[in-house]
C-alpha cells in the first residue's frame, strides 16, 4: 500500500455482524460473511458501536473504492452503496465539479478517486479525475514544488490511458486530452486527440480551437524529435543537453515561438538571464498572446534590477491571463522587491481569493506580517 492509500484509509475500522443477522436495506441484503468498514473521526481515541450510523459505513467504502479499488470486497461495496443510495453518483459528481471550479483540488480528486471506484465502467469520473490531476500538477507548478507536479503529471497520464482503454469515451476527452498531450509537448498524441475532436465534436467554436492547435502544430514543425527532446532534457535537469537540441531545431524553424519559449526556459533555469530574457522577448515578438512568456520575461527581468520592465511584462501577462496565481504571486515578490509591502500584501491576498490554499502565498503573508 503506497503513502496516499494509508494515510487515506487510516481511519477505517471494519467491524463483524451476527451471522444470524438477516437484514435488508432499499432491497440489498446485507452479507453477514463480509466485514462492513466504518470510518471514524480522526483524533477520535475510542470508537463505540452506538456511533455506528449508514453515512460512516458508505463513507468507508467510499475511501476504500477512492483508494484500494482492487479490495476483496470492492463489487460488495458497490452494489451497497448504489442500493442504498443510487442517487449518489450524480450528487458526488455535481459536488466535484463545483470542488474543483473553486479550487478545492485534493476534495474534487478524492471525489472523482471513489466515482471511478464506484463506477469503473463510466468515462466522465475518469476523465474528470484526469483534469483535476492537471489542475493540481498546474497549482504545484505554481508553488514551485516539481516533485508534486511531476506526480501529478504522471497521474494524468495514467488516466488518461485509462480512460481510452474504454469501450465509449466521451468526444470532450479527446479534446481534454489533445490540450493536456500539447501542454507537455507530446505532439503525436495530441494531433491523434485534437483531430479526433475536429472530426466527431459538436461545438464548433471548440473545433476551430482544437483545428487551430493542429495547424499551428504541423506548421512549425512541432513534431519534430529535436522539439520533444528538448523539452523532456530541460524537464529533467539536464539543461545544456536540451539548450543544444532546441537551438539545432532553431536553426532550421527560426520562427516558432515555442522553440524561443524552450530556449528560454532552459536558458532562465542555468541562471543565464540576459540571454533567456532575450530568448522570451523573441518569443513574444512573434506570438503576443502567450501569458507565460511575458511571466517568464518579468522573472528574468526581476533577477536582473529591471524593476519596470518585469512589472511592464507582468501586468501584460495578467491582461492575459486575469486570474493566473503564479502571475498575482510573482507581482507581489516584485512589489517586495521595490520595498512595497503594503501592495505586496494586498497581491498576496489576491492570490488567496482564487486559491485559499496556497502556501506560497501564506508563506509571504506571514513572513510579512500582513494582517489576513
Amino acid at each position: 500500500m503506497s503513502q496516499l492509500e494509508h494515510e487515506a484509509l487510516k481511519h477505517i475500522i471494519f467491524i463483524s455482524i451476527p451471522e444470524d443477522w438477516n437484514h435488508q436495506v432499499e432491497g440489498f441484503t446485507i452479507d453477514p460473511r463480509r466485514l462492513l468498514p466504518v470510518e471514524t473521526p480522526p483524533g477520535s481515541e475510542d470508537w463505540s458501536v452506538q456511533d455506528l450510523s449508514w453515512e460512516s459505513i458508505i463513507s468507508a467504502m467510499l475511501k476504500i473504492l477512492a483508494y484500494d479499488p482492487d479490495h476483496d470486497d470492492a463489487g460488495y461495496y458497490r452494489d451497497f452503496i448504489l442500493a442504498i443510495k443510487p442517487d449518489l453518483p450524480d450528487e458526488l459528481g455535481e459536488t466535484g465539479v463545483l470542488k474543483a471550479r473553486n479550487h478545492d483540488f485534493a476534495i474534487a480528486e478524492e471525489i472523482f478517486r471513489a466515482l471511478c471506484g464506484l463506477q469503473p465502467e463510466q468515462p466522465t469520473p475518469r476523465m474528470n479525475l484526469a483534469l483535476v490531476c492537471e489542475q493540481r500538477a498546474q497549482a504545484f507548478d505554481n508553488v514551485e514544488k516539481a516533485d508534486l507536479k511531476q506526480e501529478y503529471l504522471e497521474e494524468a497520464y495514467r488516466h488518461y490511458h485509462l480512460l481510452f482503454s474504454m469501450d465509449e469515451v466521451p468526444v470532450a476527452a479527446h479534446l481534454n486530452a489533445g490540450f493536456f498531450f500539447a501542454k507537455q509537448h507530446a505532439f503525436d498524441q495530441a494531433l491523434h486527440h485534437l483531430n479526433t475532436y475536429v472530426s466527431e465534436g459538436t461545438d464548433e467554436q471548440l473545433i476551430d480551437k482544437a483545428a487551430r492547435l493542429v495547424q499551428n502544430i504541423e506548421t512549425q514543425n512541432l513534431q519534430d524529435t529535436r522539439f520533444k527532446e528538448a523539452y523532456d532534457f530541460i524537464s529533467m535537469g539536464q539543461e545544456d543537453r536540451g539548450i543544444e537540441a532546441i537551438k539545432a531545431f532553431l536553426e532550421q524553424n527560426p520562427a516558432v515561438w515555442n522553440a524561443w519559449f524552450l530556449l528560454g526556459w532552459g536558458l532562465r533555469r542555468q541562471q543565464s538571464y540576459p540571454e533567456a530574457a532575450l530568448a522570451f522577448e523573441k518569443a513574444i515578438e512573434l506570438n503576443n498572446e502567450q501569458p507565460d512568456s511575458f511571466n517568464e520575461l518579468a522573472i528574468c527581468c526581476m533577477e536582473l534590477e529591471r524593476f519596470a520592465d518585469a512589472r511592464n511584462a507582468l501586468e501584460k501577462a495578467l491582461q492575459l491571463d486575469p486570474q493566473n496565481t503564479k502571475i498575482i504571486s510573482n507581482l507581489g515578490i516584485l512589489s517586495l522587491k521595490q520595498e512595497n509591502r503594503d501592495e505586496a500584501c494586498g497581491f498576496f491576498r489576491t492570490v488567496l481569493d482564487y486559491d485559499p490554499e496556497d502556501p506560497l502565498a501564506w508563506q509571504y503573508l506571514k513572513q510579512l506580517g500582513c494582517s489576513e
